[in-house]
């Protein structure tokens, strides 16, 4: 019998038919620009396609995380079927998501005594939060217990590795990664940095590429030095509606890796609007995360 729920909230970006496939319940973030509000569940309210049309036509988005009251929902829900909470979040340094969670869980934990909420930092987003939703629901399907999945991705979170590259250095300027000469510079140089999320949750800087063909290879790179067990994992590939460069990407990859499976999805309009169109990422398990920049 499964006793216990994974649940996640919408920046994991898994494809909408897994979720309903699995039935997963979620919190969704939100997303406004040119006066409108949009619910980020998945591409039902606002497909991935217009919003990065959008942008390129200068919308500037802005996100909000969801309310405590919003989890205490999710979660009563859970709690009163007789079920423990497994909460698979976005990292607590990019969203303050997981701290309405924290609160939510302390105002409605002590009507349920014999139950239990777990929050899982994931240190990471979009299909880096997701590989552990599916890794949690494969492991739940075959049997393990709750505190054997809690135990997975603990002992994990450190090895998942995440590399990011993104077309326009603009967004992440506006969202106070980078510096507005940085930007200017890069665009000029036509250069391409690589980023990844460290062992706290936060963006870091990694490499510097001049040209995106050349960045595409590295992030190739990265998978064949870094990657554990390929054969027994999914790589995700999540991009800013450029899916032929994913597609390419992923081509790369098999050439040269015998992984079991590679996911690709677009990234939904949270995520999106902190990398922006043209953004690709991707995400396996494999060395300990990187920490710092590499010269090259």
């Amino acid at each position: 019998m499964k006793n216990y729920v994974v649940m996640t909230d919408s920046c994991c970006d898994l494809p909408f038919n897994y979720i309903k496939e699995k039935n997963i319940p979620f919190v969704s973030l939100t997303c406004s620009y040119n006066g409108n509000e949009y619910i980020d569940d998945f591409g039902k309210t606002l497909d991935p396609s217009k919003f990065f049309e959008d942008m390129k036509a200068g919308a500037v988005p802005k996100t909000s995380q969801p309310s405590a009251e919003e989890f205490i929902k999710k979660f009563r829900s859970i709690l009163e079927d007789g079920k423990d909470v497994l909460y698979i979040s976005i990292s607590s340094h990019l969203s303050g998501t997981l701290n309405s969670a924290r609160i939510a869980k302390d105002m409605i934990i002590k009507e349920f005594p014999n139950r239990r909420i777990y929050i899982f930092d994931s240190l990471s987003a979009s299909l880096g939060q997701g590989l552990f939703v599916i890794k949690a629901l494969e492991m739940q399907e075959a049997g393990a217990s709750f505190e054997f999945v809690v135990d997975y991705l603990e002992m994990n979170v450190q090895k998942l590795n995440i590399y990011i590259t993104v077309d326009d250095l603009s967004h992440l300027r506006r969202g106070g990664r980078i510096s507005a000469t940085a930007a200017t510079l890069g665009k000029v140089l036509n250069v391409k940095p690589v980023l990844s999320i460290n062992n706290e949750g936060r963006v870091i800087p990694v490499i510097k590429i001049r040209g995106r063909k050349k960045t595409l290879k590295t992030l190739v790179d990265f998978v064949e030095q870094r990657i554990e067990r390929a054969d027994e994992q999914t790589i995700a590939i999540c991009h800013g509606d450029c899916i032929e460069e994913a597609t390419k990407l992923r081509d790369l990859i098999l050439e040269n890796s015998n992984v079991k499976k590679i996911l690709i999805n677009t990234i939904g309009p949270v995520i999106g609007t902190h990398g922006g169109p043209g953004t690709l990422a991707i995400f396996f398990i494999g060395k300990e995360r990187q920490q710092g920049i590499l010269e090259k």
